[in-house]
């Protein structure tokens, strides 16, 4: 794939190691995707070998390499699970479990697959949702586990009355196992913890001081999602992925640091956007990066200087959070998807709180032994707005040290004493 629009996507080129195909218009391009699903199938079975090839050459099971192997696998498939249901992409969440998976949801129980088969009808209508999990915990035994992860999703419900945005707070209890050498879901227990209603849903651009509506990428379900042709678009300009039997334990290593190398520059990018740091912008990036995110379409570098004066400006507050990493890698290229939820108040004469759900779709590289991102694209999916209240200085909040964008924000303080530690006995 040679060629690609930030806003009005035209995939080219889909090439594989086997064949090369043609598609004018993205619908055609992702309808080939889906039909050459198994071509996706192979580069993940690609990446699951090399992790089963560390695996296999481990005596121990309790040594912590091991653990570790199986953690990722696992955390993966959370994020799988998470992006089918908001892509309304059915074969994906399927994937997810296996064959012989259920799960109980309340109403909605029984086998994976008449789960999945009914989300995805679900959601294929409705608003465009986002669920986020986090506080992963993983207990291991064996070719068995047990998982509790929180979720907060963004959902639109007719709770009472007519369908209005919901923020729902939950918990995934879920069971793993490994059959064949793959983790996979084998049942998923739902648990509920609260809800929150919100006003009715609003970009960003109808009621904040810039506009990011007009120029950011909106998010869609399976077809009308650009974030699906952003990633197909950075794996075909990658070489393509050869199965190596040969692969050895120091490659199959490599890939997992790689991927925490990888989930640490969306934390970077974050830091840096927040307390209004440019140095710390320009190190998640390579120097010849670009960024598509609505606000500032160019040159990383400068999009570094340019986002901090533009919300100095019309901000009062700004905070960004990361999870649900999904990556893909490829020797010193990968591809990547990750969630981010992004409060920012807003300065002016009508102030406001507004609440953003989006992605970031990377394309990664490593040069000289360092993983930066060499593209970012940001794809909105929702957003909300609510006139602002000093909050901050009411109760046990009055006495806190606030969020500064500057060196002066506790973060610096604490990163600044990390060379003052005394060395470990």
């Amino acid at each position: 794939m040679r060629s690609w629009q930030a806003n009005n996507i035209t995939v080219v080129l889909w090439q594989t190691n086997q064949t090369v195909c043609y598609f004018p218009s993205l619908t055609q391009a992702l309808t080939g995707m889906r039909i050459n699903h198994s071509v996706y199938a192979r580069r993940t079975s690609f990446i699951a070998k090399g992790i089963r090839h560390l695996r296999d050459h481990i005596v121990e099971d309790n040594l912590p390499i091991h653990d570790l192997v199986s953690r990722i696998e696992i955390e993966k498939r959370l994020a799988q699970h998470a992006r089918a249901i908001d892509r309304a992409d059915e074969m994906l969440l399927k994937t997810a479990y296996h064959d012989d998976g259920t799960v109980d949801y309340g109403s909605l129980r029984g086998t994976a697959a008449e789960f999945a088969e009914a989300i995805a009808a679900m959601h294929q209508g409705a608003p465009l949702s986002l669920h986020r999990p986090s506080n992963i915990m993983i207990k291991l035994n064996g070719d068995a586990a047990i998982s509790e992860s929180y979720v907060i999703a963004w959902v639109t419900l007719p709770t009472d009355g007519d369908p209005q945005p919901h923020l729902v707070g939950g918990r995934y209890l879920d069971q793993h196992r490994r059959k064949g050498g793959e983790w996979r879901m084998q049942h998923r227990h739902y648990v509920l913890d609260w809800i929150m209603q919100f006003p009715k849903s609003q970009f960003l651009g109808e009621s904040a001081a810039f506009d990011l509506h007009g120029m950011t990428p909106t998010g869609g379900h399976y077809l009308a999602d650009p974030g699906n042709a952003l990633l197909m678009a950075f794996a075909a300009d990658q070489r393509p992925m050869q199965e190596n039997p040969t692969m050895n334990e120091a490659d199959a290593l490599d890939r997992v640091l790689s991927h925490q190398a990888i989930i640490e520059l969306g934390c970077r990018y974050a830091r840096g956007v927040d307390r209004g740091d440019a140095q710390t912008i320009n190190s998640a990036f390579h120097d010849d990066a670009s960024v598509v995110v609505g606000a500032f379409n160019g040159p990383a570098r400068e999009f570094a200087t340019s986002i901090g004066v533009m919300l100095d400006t019309h901000s009062s507050g700004v905070a960004h959070t990361v999870t649900n990493h999904w990556i893909e890698i490829n020797g010193d290229h990968a591809v990547g998807e990750s969630y981010v939820l992004a409060y920012r108040g807003t300065n002016g004469d009508d102030p406001q709180d507004t609440l953003t759900g989006g992605r970031y779709i990377d394309k990664y590289e490593r040069r000289n032994g360092s993983w930066k991102i060499a593209h970012r694209a940001f794809i909105m999916d929702w957003s909300t707005a609510s006139p602002a209240k000093d909050l901050l200085n009411l109760g046990m909040f009055a006495d806190m040290d606030r969020g500064q964008r500057s060196a002066e924000d506790p973060v610096y303080t604490l990163w600044n004493s990390f060379n003052e530690l005394p060395p470990a006995a």
